[in-house]
């Protein structure tokens, strides 16, 4: 249903656990700037990552990835592949700051794309990302991913306000 670790030429992305708390809550939990278009606000505590990450481990709809540096073995960020709808895959990434503009994550989706288009019982993968969000739409289209248009006040973005905001619809079917 999911790959249990994926390989790219500068990343491991293998699955989300207790032990990586205390580095994801440093590397971008926490952070205003990191976490301005997700759907959560940043964390205020240890704790509050902890618990995050044991929703994680216990979905049975959805892997939640770190990706890990290659060479250094540092947490970079995170993607999560939800299965929650029979032939389709939908995903979400974060990406710490010190990571940001180094194509890491354009690699890691490009990585879990290929696998998705493998996978005989999945016909598309797709999300989507805040209007304003011009670095995510780049990620997505860098990586295979057509933008299929506008939803109109498709999600909150509590970071941003607390009414819903267009985002914009990315896929890729076969």
């Amino acid at each position: 249903m999911f790959p249990e670790t994926l390989w790219t030429e500068d990343l491991i992305l293998r699955p989300i656990a207790l032990g990586d708390t205390g580095a994801i809550f440093d590397e971008y939990a926490q952070d205003p700037e990191v976490t301005r278009y997700l759907t959560w606000a940043p964390h205020t505590s240890v704790r509050e990552t902890e618990e995050f990450i044991t929703g994680c481990i216990a979905s049975e709809t959805s892997r939640t990835f770190t990706l890990l540096g290659r060479r250094d073995r540092q947490l970079r960020g995170a993607l999560t592949i939800r299965r929650d709808v029979p032939g389709r895959i939908g995903f979400g990434y974060v990406l710490s700051r010190r990571s940001w503009n180094q194509g890491l994550m354009t690699e890691a989706l490009t990585e879990v794309v290929a696998w998705a288009m493998k996978q005989r019982d999945v016909w598309r993968i797709g999300a989507t990302c805040d209007v304003d969000n011009v670095a995510s739409a780049r990620v997505m289209e860098k990586a295979g991913l057509e933008r299929e248009g506008l939803l109109k006040r498709w999600m909150v973005h509590p970071n941003i306000e607390d009414t819903p905001r267009d985002c914009w619809m990315f896929a890729k079917a076969r």
